[in-house]
């Protein structure tokens, strides 16, 4: 049947002389479903509106709708009858903008990314959802979407640097944001120039009249290069507040801070018994505390936590604040906080020596950790002591001996006992399936102007693992207590923290990777004998070059963890129900928690799950946004931290392989750049991404995530955050 069509074809002609071609059918079928979805449309509808009037044209268009129905882009209704398979061919989802104009479209269901040309995107910008319809495949092509409808824009504004002309000015925008600059009317440019950094709001998006972008300043941030401009434009890319509205900071002083005897009779009063607060040393915003006593032989452990949700009252203007940020941003130089100083750093924070309101969860406990009994209570409290890490790790090192003069022998035994009360809980943890990642934190001494003039890493201690574990189990517990209910019986509304199993296809991919390396990768079984499997893997790494390699594909394996109403459980940490409940100062769902947690205290129904559920959705979007402005905080520093060391040659690692290049981990500070392919001399390297390597052509010489390798810095541009290396001289 196609044979003859096709010879149908050479023999016959369009009307007026010129023969149409297999593609332009196709493509004229294609539209007109895609104009039609849902509809059925007959031959005769179809050869009349495409205007086919030859026999070798119909012919070619009924060939052709049987290969698109054979690739299962349209369904077949009769003989002579087809309509789009919406079912696969229209799809709801994410679309993803690149600057080289490979942009992609991630469907709502987690599939693969689908190629979208430019051509073919109807303007969309980066994080946009959209609508598409999948494009009738073409022999030797890679599957195709069209943006058929763009359902939300992700962005209304913009940050770039503006240039100013005689008659308009643009902004010119940094990122895969926008596909072009910015069209800025002169009367709307609010005073800025040329070479300011400026917020810019979209007015006008590209349309069928008008491909271009409006828009006017709503904020100059200033000089580019200043190191509060920078950390502002970084803010303003992700939509986050660089500045907190007078209205809000006006309620949040109208706050009484007072204490009465009335609010301290309804709570258990905990302001004489043994309190202290462990924290990073540059930290304001103290939101737990630990409380230890003896009591019946055992040890009465209290983790109290400051009561946010008594001062912050459920729809008011601070509370809808606070709901709209969800979580505090931490950036290199400064923390955006998502409540107001006054609150946070003040009438919240577990100040030493001064009294407190909390929401605690009191344990009596062994000193091997097992827990006899527990209780949820508003507390108020007294802390001790304010201690920092390093304080507590110097005296868990040197046991009860004195440290220093604020030091005493009784103090350095109670910490000591609770630290080996967490080291029974961690190693429990452990053995119950929890995945073990120690990952390194990268940090920065920053001077006055913002400059950072060193950095370092920061590694899981003893003092931190002694908060991790405590605020562990009081998370776990509260969990617990709501959702773990008899059989039959529905649990009452609460936002969990949870964790999904990691994906086979990307263990898969682990195991893959590793194999090369001699690691074996067990990729199915229980959920405890993955996750062991994955600690074991770690282990055996440790130490070796291949280290950081090993885990950074084995956290690639790991699904995000996120907020939700419907409890999956924690796979990570090995919990069948967790939340979080320690840090309403910085995280909104914690709020969230303090406020059911007290209504089904005091006898109230299950809350309407739909409107948490909508809550949580947004708090894990926020707390993505969040960490991806911290990270392009941390790129921006990394990158003016070598700008200096321009020719400056230093031992690295291979961290990532593209079909671009190689990026590389320096080793003595684990600042990255990239080794472009153009930099890559004496042979024609081709990309194999699932060896995660670069194969040379000619010579076969390879370069393989995790090689060690001898860089030199070539380049560091700070504007784009963009760290250039050449490989040294060998």
């Amino acid at each position: 049947m196609r044979t003859k069509n096709k010879n149908l074809l050479r023999m016959g002609q369009k009307r007026g002389g010129r023969r149409l071609s297999k593609r332009q059918v196709a493509d004229a079928v294609q539209a007109l479903f895609q104009a039609h979805p849902g509809e059925a449309l007959s031959f005769k509808y179809i050869f009349k509106t495409l205007k086919l009037d030859t026999h070798p044209a119909k012919m070619l268009a009924v060939d052709v709708m049987e290969e698109m129905a054979w690739d299962d882009y349209l369904s077949k209704v009769d003989n002579s009858t087809y309509r789009l398979n919406l079912k696969t061919q229209v799809q709801e989802g994410t679309f993803i903008r690149k600057a080289n104009g490979k942009n992609s479209f991630m469907p709502d269901d987690g599939g693969k990314p689908i190629f979208v040309s430019e051509r073919n995107s109807m303007s969309a910008m980066g994080g946009d959802r959209v609508r598409v319809a999948m494009m009738a495949r073409r022999q030797n092509h890679i599957k195709e979407a069209i943006v058929t409808e763009i359902l939300e824009r992700k962005h209304d504004q913009a940050v770039g640097i503006l240039q100013v002309e005689k008659d308009y000015a643009f902004l010119i925008t940094e990122g895969n944001i926008f596909a072009q600059d910015v069209l800025i009317p002169k009367k709307k440019l609010k005073g800025g120039k040329t070479g300011e950094k400026a917020v810019v709001k979209i007015t006008q998006w590209p349309s069928e009249e008008s491909k271009n972008l409006i828009g006017e300043v709503i904020d100059v941030l200033g000089e580019q290069g200043d190191n509060n401009v920078e950390m502002h434009a970084i803010l303003a890319q992700y939509g986050l507040p660089y500045k907190y509205p007078q209205r809000v900071e006006e309620a949040a002083n109208k706050i009484d801070a007072t204490i009465t005897p009335e609010e301290i009779a309804k709570r258990e009063d905990f302001r004489n018994v043994l309190t202290f607060t462990i924290d990073p040393a540059d930290a304001k915003d103290f939101d737990d505390a630990l409380s230890i006593r003896p009591m019946d032989g055992m040890w009465e452990v209290g983790v109290h936590i400051a009561d946010v949700s008594h001062y912050v009252t459920e729809g008011s203007i601070i509370d809808k604040e606070a709901q709209q940020r969800a979580t505090s941003v931490y950036l290199v130089d400064r923390t955006i906080p998502m409540l107001p100083e006054r609150l946070c750093n003040f009438i919240c924070s577990l100040r030493p020596d001064e009294e407190k309101l909390c929401y605690s969860v009191i344990f009596l406990m062994d000193e091997e950790a097992n827990i006899k009994k527990w209780h949820l209570a508003h507390t108020v409290i007294k802390s001790n002591r304010r201690f920092a890490y390093e304080e507590v790790q110097a005296i868990l090192e040197n046991g009860t001996k004195k440290t220093s003069k604020a030091d005493d022998s009784s103090l350095a035994k109670e910490l000591c006992l609770l630290s080996a009360m967490a080291q029974k809980l961690r190693e429990r943890r452990f053995q119950n399936g929890a995945v073990k990642f120690d990952r390194e934190e990268l940090h920065f001494d920053i001077d006055e102007k913002g400059h950072p003039t060193r950095c370092f890493f920061k590694k899981s201690t003893l003092a931190t693992q002694l908060i991790e574990e405590f605020m562990l189990l009081a998370n776990r517990t509260v969990a617990e207590s709501i959702g773990r209910v008899p059989k039959g019986t529905k649990a009452k509304t609460l936002p969990y923290r949870i964790h999904d199993q990691p994906d086979p296809q990307k263990l898969e991919n682990l195991r893959v990777a590793l194999a090369p390396f001699g690691y074996k990768v067990k990729t199915s079984g229980t959920r405890g004998a993955i996750s062991r499997g994955l600690n074991k893997l770690m282990t055996e790494a440790e130490g070796r070059r291949e280290q950081k390699l090993v885990e950074t594909l084995a956290l690639r394996a790991m699904m995000k963890a996120k907020y939700s109403t419907h409890n999956i459980g924690h796979y990570g940490l090995a919990f069948d129900f967790y939340t979080h409940f320690t840090s309403p100062i910085r995280r909104y769902p914690d709020t969230m928690v303090h406020r059911l947690l007290t209504r089904y205290q005091e006898g109230g129904r299950s809350a309407n799950q739909d409107h948490y559920e909508e809550l949580c959705e947004h708090s894990s979007e926020m707390e993505q946004t969040a960490q991806n402005a911290e990270r392009d905080s941390i790129k921006y520093k990394m990158v003016e931290f070598m700008a200096d060391k321009i020719g400056q040659e230093f031992d690295a690692h291979i961290s990532g392989v593209q079909s671009y290049g190689i990026y590389c981990e320096i080793d003595e500070n684990h600042c990255e750049g990239l080794v472009g392919m153009h930099d890559l001399d004496g042979d024609y390297y081709e990309f194999d991404e699932k060896n995660c390597q670069l194969v040379g052509r000619r010579h076969h010489g390879k370069y393989q995530l995790g090689d060690a390798i001898r860089i030199k810095v070539a380049r560091a541009n700070v504007e784009r955050r963009q760290l250039d290396f050449i490989l040294a001289d060998e």
